[in-house]
């Protein structure tokens, strides 16, 4: 049973955060081990359902890997290589003015890639198309790579 079977909704990557945690609200008393016998499995999985559903990334994530697809690319993007390059020797010279810039670079990064997504969310659920999942694991695995360089000056920035 799919978490969205769970959530009795259609496969989709645009939801309404509202009304899904109503409907996990509803489901919640429905299953809980209080009201019904055995269905603590049921109150388990419908957590696990709704942490994952209610994420936009993990929800992502979730249909991707239910298509199939691969998420464990650890390519770096080819048109950022010399940025990181460039990333690289800021954080090992421990370079605060240039760390920073970079922060704000791959924020805005991820902001784009962020509102990058919503259109594809969009346009995968009017046409289920394997090409639109092909470019939103694409995006994923682009946000997934800038995160963990935003983390790095994070922690960089905790350590100095």
């Amino acid at each position: 049973m799919t978490y969205f079977e769970i959530f009795e909704i259609q496969p989709r990557l645009s939801l309404d955060p509202a009304s899904l945690q109503r409907r996990f609200y509803e489901l919640s008393r429905r299953y809980h081990p209080d009201r019904s016998s055995g269905s603590t499995d049921q109150s388990a999985l419908l957590n696990d359902a709704f942490r994952t559903l209610r994420d936009p990334v993990a929800r992502a994530e979730y249909v991707l890997r239910l298509h199939g697809f691969d998420l464990n690319s650890r390519d770096v993007p080819p048109d950022l290589l010399e940025e990181v390059f460039e990333f690289n020797v800021a954080v090992e010279e421990s370079d605060s003015a240039q760390l920073d810039h970079f922060r704000e670079r791959f924020s805005s990064m991820l902001g784009e890639i962020d509102s990058s997504l919503e259109s594809a969310f969009s346009h995968w659920d009017s046409s289920r198309s394997q090409e639109i999942l092909d470019q939103i694991r694409s995006l994923l695995n682009r946000r997934k790579y800038i995160h963990n360089l935003v983390r790095t000056i994070h922690d960089e920035h905790v350590s100095n």
